[in-house]
């Protein structure tokens, strides 16, 4: 049984402060009675259809309007592994997600919610938490596509970790409670307070009993304090001839641009200030681009454009640097409103849906439009920082993916529809059961699809660089 998200769902609601909204008691009446419709247990199913496009096809279709000489790097970083694949292919399992039962429920997702997506970064008050970071396919959708992804690449990197089969279960389970219980407990708090709910260092530290967790945290917090833009300065950076700093090339990863291009930069960077708030507007205004450089991030990203600015301050140790990325239509947005566009700027539509699904968010984040491409623009260097989760045990394992299931309900929680989820999975273990039975039989499809890929490659179908 399939339900398709209506493609002629309203863009933008209408906001009014004169109407009473549906009462909480009844929207969690009605998530409740959705379990006619579609039962819980229906979520867990993973079968693959007969009309199931190539994943091949639709990794090759992602490639189009990327960088041409950047694809065979991306395609390489997605045949290192199963999970760099399932990294790469968030459009696969859009794809996937959409043919599969669905509750209708739809807050603004992540899109990509992979369990390497979430992190460490720096508050406006330079404090770290920890939450979602990663918004490039964010996106109204339905919620439940969001907790399949994580469940699912939980379930791929323990395996790719060397945990058991009953340990990636356990995390997964972790995962899926801590999610339906946070869920739940949110939805009868006010709006105002649970859009102010967050996770800080100090409270991750307090709410971890497993001492291996608390050492890997401490650890990955140590690095991702010492990311800022003054620390980057050497690591980047060199003199120049007439003494003042450039950006160090590391081809093909880093690139320098020729004067024309880098002119429609700083220009661009111009148009971004305009987006930002009056403080911080005011605050880049005492900034000047020294360099500017292409550089290759992640996996999802490589082969759309994505520029670093080194700035400086009134003074040649107050630096700056701004990272600016492509962004394109979500990899969820087809199957929500069609071929018909919500959005006119995506650089736009990531930080807006970043802010609504982070508590706080990097005060410089703007968008802007560079020779005809729309980008987002945020700090290059803000205390960003990933546990290593390949160096911890199935225990520490299931105990941080328990943590990212509850920052992934508090997101949805602070855009729409937690009453009606909260109704919907309700108190027992239907949906974490679920989501396991999803889990594993998605984390079989994932190696399957990473074989298929590897197979293009050494076929000669598709290009692959490998270890960049």
């Amino acid at each position: 049984m399939t339900h398709v998200v209506h493609a002629d769902a309203p863009a933008q609601p209408y906001l009014t402060l004169r109407d009473r909204p549906t009462p909480r008691a009844e929207r969690w009446a009605m998530g409740k009675a959705l379990r006619q419709r579609v039962k819980r247990s229906d979520l867990g199913t993973w079968e693959v259809p007969d009309d199931r496009v190539d994943p091949v096809a639709l990794v090759e279709e992602s490639h189009e309007g990327r960088e041409e000489w950047l694809v065979p790097v991306r395609v390489g970083r997605m045949v290192a592994s199963p999970y760099g694949f399932l990294r790469g292919s968030a459009i696969v399992m859009a794809a996937d997600c959409a043919a599969l039962p669905s509750t209708g429920i739809q807050p603004v997702i992540c899109g990509d919610s992979h369990v390497g997506n979430f992190g460490f970064y720096g508050s406006p008050e330079r404090e770290l938490v920890l939450d979602l970071n990663d918004f490039d396919e964010a996106h109204p959708g339905p919620w439940e596509w969001d907790l399949r992804r994580l469940c699912a690449s939980t379930w791929v990197a323990g395996r790719q970790n060397g945990h058991s089969e009953g340990d990636c279960a356990e995390a997964v389970t972790s995962c899926s409670a801590a999610y339906r219980r946070q869920v739940r407990r949110l939805a009868d708090e006010p709006l105002l307070t649970r859009s102010f709910e967050r996770l800080d260092l100090d409270s991750l530290l307090a709410g971890t009993d497993d001492d291996e967790l608390s050492e890997a945290i401490e650890k990955a917090a140590g690095k991702a304090r010492s990311r800022t833009s003054d620390r980057a300065l050497p690591r980047f950076t060199e003199q120049d001839e007439a003494g003042g700093r450039r950006i160090v090339e590391e081809p093909p990863l880093i690139t320098r641009l020729d004067p024309v291009h880098s002119e429609a930069l700083a220009i661009g960077l111009d148009e971004y200030l305009t987006t930002l708030p009056s403080h911080w507007r005011r605050l880049l205004g005492g900034y000047t681009v020294l360099d500017m450089a292409h550089k290759v991030v992640g996996v999802g990203s490589v082969g759309l454009r994505a520029y670093v600015a080194l700035c400086e301050g009134s003074s040649p140790d107050d630096v700056l640097f701004l990272q600016l990325k492509q962004a394109r239509r979500s990899v969820v947005a087809p199957y929500v409103h069609g071929d018909s566009a919500w959005h006119e700027h995506q650089g736009q539509r990531v930080v807006e849906y970043q802010q609504a699904l982070q508590t706080v968010s990097d005060p410089l984040l703007g968008w802007t439009t560079v020779e005809g491409r729309q980008f987002y623009v945020r700090q290059f260097r803000n205390m960003k920082g990933t546990l290593a989760l390949d160096r911890i045990g199935a225990t520490a394992f299931a105990d941080y993916v328990g943590i990212c299931g509850r920052l992934l309900a508090k997101g949805h929680a602070r855009t729409s529809g937690a009453s009606m989820i909260a109704g919907y999975v309700g108190k027992g273990e239907v949906l974490d059961e679920a989501m396991c039975r999803f889990a594993r039989a998605y984390a079989d499809q994932t190696e399957a699809d990473h074989a298929a890929l590897s197979r293009a490659v050494r076929d000669g179908r598709v290009a692959a660089e490998h270890g960049l």
